[in-house]
């Protein structure tokens, strides 16, 4: 397993996770189910809502196998599929500048991303501006 930390800015609520070239569009994506959700997918890209519009720690784990079930551990967690033929996965936050984001060599094809958050009651606490909301988002394949 390979693990990275990255302080990501959720500019609009979001973080973007996709493959290095994607052209996709994700506002189509945010369907009213999608909204419920907090995960918008297309084919090649997804964004993970978030509870803040700030700041927000990610750790991105790179797995082999799929993860053993650990939700217990986390307020929410989604998984979703998607098409990465590139085999570099992009994730950043929905604003920051694509060139500088933070990028991942994986196998080229399908890969499950589960995006599991946590610390969701103290950011709805201290506000969704709140800088110290301290919202955890992992993305596992």
């Amino acid at each position: 397993m390979t693990s990275t930390e990255l302080e990501l800015f959720a500019d609009y609520h979001q973080v973007y996770v996709f493959d290095d070239g994607s052209v996709t569009d994700l506002g189509d994506a945010w369907t009213d189910e999608a909204v419920l959700d907090d995960l918008a997918v297309d084919t090649d890209a997804m964004a993970v809502g978030t509870a803040v519009n700030v700041n927000v720690a990610v750790t991105v784990e790179m797995l082999e196998a799929a993860p053993e079930d650990d939700s217990a551990e986390f307020d929410h967690v989604l998984e979703a599929s998607l098409h990465v033929p590139s085999g570099r996965l992009v994730v950043m936050g929905c604003t920051d500048h694509e060139p500088e984001a933070a990028r991942f060599e994986i196998a080229a094809g399908p890969v499950r991303v589960r995006a599991a958050r946590s610390n969701l009651a103290e950011a709805e606490r201290l506000g969704i501006d709140a800088d110290n909301a301290g919202q955890q988002w992992h993305r596992r394949v």
